[in-house]
């Protein structure tokens, strides 16, 4: 079985989100990082990287010093190893499941945060990871390991990912205490999908053709 779980898709289909919900139902049990936009009068200037334990650092900065750069960001590789190098070791060392968000292009400047993801996935401690979709060899390598799986999210099935990642994470550890969280994740996602069921319904007869719109509170 499968130890390693990583979701890709298209930025800003709501890879974050579903790390945040399932790093949130897991609490103490989960360790690792996730990675969240920051914006200054409505415009995006940089990336936080945020440990599950509370710690913070610049992933990425339009005005941060650096010699590594994508796009208009500036990659801080200094505080990526420091803290979020530091938590995927912690996490596997300590923790019962490892969350990574994610491991894209500002995070493949660092051999050291390369190392640790391999070491992660070698390990027996479960893994799930969000992960670039477009082509890049390295990271391309980690999809095709026969140790990993990997998932696409879609506008139409992020809703219910939350549920399905812990479904896939319960499956891999004795976790009984977790059983009425999980459920009552999956009860939340298959009302999300009914509600978003519904709202199309209502769509198709107002005579509307076109594609609804992204859910605005997914990133």
């Amino acid at each position: 079985m499968p130890n390693n779980l990583l979701l890709t898709g298209r930025p800003g289909v709501g890879k974050t989100t579903i790390i945040r919900a399932v790093a949130q139902t897991l609490g103490e049990r989960a360790g690792g990082f996730y990675t969240e936009e920051v914006r200054e009068r409505g415009r995006r200037v940089g990336f936080r990287i945020v440990t599950l334990n509370g710690e913070t650092g610049w992933l990425a900065h339009v005005r941060l010093p650096g010699r590594y750069r994508v796009g208009k960001y500036n990659v801080n590789v200094d505080d990526l190893e420091r803290i979020g190098v530091t938590a995927i070791r912690r996490a596997q060392a300590l923790s019962d499941v490892v969350l990574i968000d994610e491991i894209g292009p500002m995070e493949l400047y660092s051999p050291a945060f390369k190392q640790a993801v391999m070491s992660a996935m070698d390990s027996p401690v479960p893994l799930v990871a969000t992960v670039m979709a477009r082509f890049e060899p390295w990271t391309h390598a980690l999809k095709v390991r026969r140790d990993a799986e990997v998932w696409e999210v879609t506008v139409a099935n992020r809703d219910a990912m939350p549920a399905r990642v812990l479904a896939w994470v319960h499956a891999r550890l004795p976790m009984p205490s977790l059983d009425a969280r999980v459920q009552k994740t999956l009860d939340e996602a298959a009302l999300k999908h009914e509600e978003r069921q519904e709202e199309g319904a209502r769509h198709q007869q107002r005579g509307g053709h076109e594609q609804l719109p992204p859910r605005a509170d997914l990133a």
